[in-house]
């Protein structure tokens, strides 16, 4: 895996878990709003950090974590993701993946052999607007099967969007909702400034947290749990 960073604690990353979270160079996205942009732009520069370490970590952490959250860049653009997650699995740790469904095959891979625990699908913008947030021309219908694969499994997971005001308004909160009707839970994430890939970004203002709450109230007709972060 080309692993880059290594966070040895977290308490809000995994839901309900107590987690590290190991952070993977590359991505096949290129969303404007991105705020680990070492990982996208310049993660040949930036060292890779032994597998040996992450599981000396784990091992001397055995009841203390629950489990770890892969994220990066993009996970399941890395062949050999489902190995690294079996060899945390075998340990007897929780694996929860983050990532953009732009390859539902390794999603469908990681969930038949019982190598993911958690799912956290980021939902960019309704289809049609894909291309204008992620940066680059998407194969939607990869994304729709990464949705179809993970509603349909017993897998646990969420759906998420980075509410980003000239990305996102009312017409788009309902145009999700409808789209991804009847899934168990949603998160709408505040939008972060502070470091973008593309650095005009770093001059949108953030929509204020009652707007938030705002697209919630649209959205919760359709999930089973509607909530907002980072407000």
């Amino acid at each position: 895996m080309m692993i880059k960073g290594f966070q040895k604690l977290s308490l809000i990353e995994y839901p309900g878990k107590i987690a590290a979270i190991v952070f993977v160079g590359k991505c096949d996205f290129g969303c404007h709003f991105c705020y680990n942009t070492d990982l996208i732009k310049n993660y040949d520069k930036v060292p890779d950090i032994p597998e040996k370490e992450i599981t000396d970590f784990l091992a001397e952490r055995k009841g203390l974590l629950d489990g770890i959250s892969i994220t990066g860049g993009e996970p399941t653009v890395h062949k050999d993701l489902p190995e690294f997650a079996k060899k945390i699995k075998d340990m007897g740790f929780l694996v929860m993946i983050e990532t953009n469904g732009s390859n539902p095959e390794m999603i469908k891979e990681l969930i038949d052999k019982k190598l993911v625990d958690y799912i956290a699908m980021d939902i960019k913008a309704p289809l049609e607007k894909y291309d204008e947030v992620a940066g680059v021309k998407v194969n939607k219908k990869k994304i729709q099967g990464s949705v179809d694969i993970i509603r349909n499994s017993s897998i646990d997971y969420e759906f998420r969007t980075t509410v980003i005001p000239k990305h996102f308004n009312e017409k788009d909160a309902l145009a999700i909702g409808k789209w991804l009707k009847g899934s168990k839970r949603f998160f709408l994430q505040q939008f972060r400034p502070d470091k973008t890939l593309d650095e005009s970004y770093q001059k949108v203002e953030q929509y204020p947290p009652e707007k938030l709450k705002k697209f919630a109230e649209i959205m919760k007709p359709f999930f089973e749990s509607v909530k907002t972060r980072g407000i």
